[in-house]
């Protein structure tokens, strides 16, 4: 790839990555937060790709962005139950 083009892609990548962050820290709801965070995850997996890090970013996207998401979501499910639901 041209430099100017992989520069341009890091810095999107970079930013896309702080303001995830920064949404997740700043978020009013827990899911929300959590969603940020799988956006965060998903977006260092991209700059693993971008700097030619194959197996890392499948591992970031696969533990970072998926398996924590979807432990964070049932933690929530139990600890705030389903809507309707008596605890």
């Amino acid at each position: 790839m041209n430099g100017t083009l992989v520069f341009v892609l890091n810095t999107l990548v970079l930013c896309g990555i702080v303001a995830s962050a920064i949404v997740a820290v700043n978020a009013k709801k827990v899911i929300d937060s959590v969603i940020a965070l799988a956006a965060t995850g998903s977006f260092v997996a991209l700059e693993f790709v971008l700097l030619q890090a194959p197996d890392v970013a499948i591992a970031e996207a696969s533990v970072g962005a998926v398996l924590s998401t979807i432990l964070y979501i049932i933690a929530l499910r139990k600890v705030y139950g389903r809507k309707g639901e008596q605890q």
